[in-house]
């Protein structure tokens, strides 16, 4: 079942995990949208993992590691 996601523009957060900016949060709520219609069920963990991947605090390859090893749950 579909479970909206808490998106907070104001302060530039998206299930409690903070933002630098705008369009980070906005470009990361829609990545996350999309994939819950999948059956994805997002976690602050997991919204901070795909933020750091967006703002490129992380490679691809660690991303995909932290995805296989399950560090977003």
């Amino acid at each position: 079942m579909y479970k909206p996601i808490i998106v907070d523009r104001e302060n530039l957060s998206l299930m409690g995990v903070q933002f630098q900016d705008l369009k980070t949060l906005e470009s990361t709520a829609n990545a996350i949208g999309s994939n819950m219609f999948e059956g994805f069920e997002p976690t602050p963990k997991s919204i901070a993992l795909i933020r750091d991947y967006i703002i490129g605090e992380i490679t691809f390859e660690e991303f995909i590691k932290s995805s296989k090893d399950k560090a977003y749950v």
